[in-house]
């Protein structure tokens, strides 16, 4: 099967700031250092379970072996622009899957929490306080994995089976530890770099020029230009020919793995 392999450097001088959890939340992983991640792409996972049943949902089955998918995802929020972006996906019978933080976020709007659900959208976890992982503590790892879930679990009765790490950087401590407690890596093929401008124009432009096939797109709907940006991004994309799902449905028939990182 074909992997991508990312090297990381695991190193723990100590916490990162809450207030900068998003800055560069769309990095890459390193380049350097000494602990190898390989990543798998979605269609090595759908060969892998070829005999799972096909991932359904609200918005129907979508069978990505024959279907050119692509999945959106949002980090970061809940956020004070996230009523408008599910009213738009809503409108456009798209899925999406938001990688949700829990301090200032989930405990600030609950109800979108559950609307996301409601709605048929894959809610996920991007840590409690967006921490770098690979920066601290097993034990804190586990806090900050387990207290989003907690909190997602309690508003829509699932509990999330997916988590994004925060600036994607990970290493053998976090996926086994993410082995543990049940949760699958999902990181990104196409960014907006949205925390870097507010014009929907260029992030637009961005996303359009990098996506493909199995891409998923990383945005971030608590900036204010980017919600702005859905609507042609979605209007352009089907234009071509894909289909948007969420990513478990991009994984089907395959499971998503505890500890496996997803990378197209």
């Amino acid at each position: 099967m074909p992997f991508l392999t990312r090297k990381t450097k695991r190193s723990r001088p100590g916490f990162r700031s809450a207030a900068a959890l998003v800055t560069a939340a769309a990095l890459a992983l390193p380049l350097a250092g000494c602990t190898t991640v390989h990543t798998t792409a979605p269609a090595a996972a759908r060969a892998q379970t070829a005999s799972d049943a096909k991932a359904a949902g609200r918005f129907g089955t979508v069978d990505c072996r024959e279907a050119k998918c692509i999945a959106l995802t949002f980090d970061a929020g809940p956020s004070e622009h996230s009523a408008e972006l599910l009213d738009i996906l809503k409108e456009k019978k798209v899925p999406a899957t938001f990688f949700l933080l829990g301090k200032r976020h989930i405990e600030k709007y609950p109800e979108l929490v559950k609307r996301m659900a409601a709605e048929g959208h894959e809610v996920a976890s991007h840590t409690w306080d967006h921490k770098i992982l690979t920066q601290i503590e097993p034990d804190e790892i586990r806090a900050e994995l387990r207290r989003p879930n907690d909190a997602i679990e309690r508003l829509t009765g699932r509990r999330p089976t997916l988590m994004r790490p925060p600036q994607g950087r990970t290493d053998d401590t976090v996926q086994k530890i993410c082995r543990e407690m049940g949760l699958s890596e999902v990181l990104w093929s196409v960014t907006a770099k949205d925390y870097k401008t507010y014009d929907p124009k260029v992030i637009r432009e961005r996303v359009l020029k990098q996506s493909t096939r199995d891409g998923i797109i990383l945005l971030h709907d608590l900036y204010p230009g980017t919600v702005p940006a859905v609507p042609g991004i979605i209007d352009a994309l089907k234009e071509r020919g894909y289909v948007f799902v969420t990513v478990p449905q991009l994984l089907a028939p395959g499971k998503p793995k505890p500890g496996t990182v997803y990378r197209p």
